[in-house]
């Protein structure tokens, strides 16, 4: 009696352990298809409930992913890209050697459901298509910086083409749906699953920014174990699937 009392209680005992953790997880938003397709399987093989909130990668408003950190905003993994992720280790933001890629991803384009898709598979058909443009939508974040403050200028159209372009992270393809922007140049993972807008195909090689998302666990966290968990799932090849799906790569090798 004694043993069967004993294998009975045992279970009861860690159960409640296994059902209280919870973490706290802040994204950019490149990676957030994926994530969303992974996160019900991970909560249920796991055990652990994870609560999400959003944030620029880069930038300087009061919504990045940084900003909300230095304001105590809870966190114990951020996912962002890797450009946002080196500001955040040089700030003393993360533990050390939790850090981990996950996928990359290049730009593409996004026009309003049933116009013409123009062509963007040449540098010189890209440049074309972003002067004729009245209003360009682009990421307020790590590509949209990269646009507005590298490549329009290398191409010797950014003072044209700047003041035109509007920064509004993910709502980017909410204005080209809405007509209010006559494309947007962005993620190829925020464009694909977009609703109101088609993907007219990703910029020429000669000028992608091919972006890598990354993850690491914020420091200070009290639950180290379950985000290196989530870390590592996310990383894993069951993932793998749902990050294609989502128009990124795999990225197969952890820092």
């Amino acid at each position: 009696m004694n043993t069967f009392s004993f294998i009975i209680a045992a279970p009861l005992l860690v159960w409640p352990v296994a059902a209280s953790a919870q973490l706290n997880v802040l994204i950019s938003g490149g990676f957030s298809g994926a994530y969303e397709q992974l996160l019900p399987e991970f909560e249920r093989t796991s055990g652990i409930k994870v609560t999400t909130g959003s944030g620029a990668s880069q930038g300087t408003g009061p919504q990045t992913i940084a900003a909300q950190l230095a304001r105590g905003v809870p966190a114990d993994v951020v996912i962002l890209s890797r450009e946002g992720l080196t500001e955040l280790v040089a700030a003393k933001r993360i533990v050390a050697g939790t850090d981990a890629d996950l996928a990359r991803v290049g730009l593409g384009v996004a026009v309003r459901a049933g116009t013409p898709k123009p062509d963007v598979s040449t540098v010189d058909a890209f440049k074309q298509m972003v002067l004729k443009a009245k209003t360009i939508a682009v990421p307020g974040s790590t590509s949209g910086i990269w646009l507005m403050t590298d490549l329009f200028p290398r191409l010797g159209i950014g003072e044209k083409v700047n003041v035109k372009a509007t920064p509004r992270g993910r709502d980017a393809t909410g204005m080209v749906a809405a007509g209010d922007a006559d494309l947007a140049v962005m993620p190829l993972s925020e464009i694909v699953h977009a609703a109101g807008v088609d993907f007219a195909g990703s910029i020429a090689p000669e000028i992608q920014f091919i972006q890598v998302f990354s993850a690491a666990v914020v420091a200070g966290s009290g639950q180290i174990e379950g985000s290196k968990r989530l870390i590592e799932f996310l990383a894993s090849a069951r993932a793998s699937e749902a990050i294609r799906n989502s128009g990124m790569e795999p990225v197969a090798t952890s820092r």
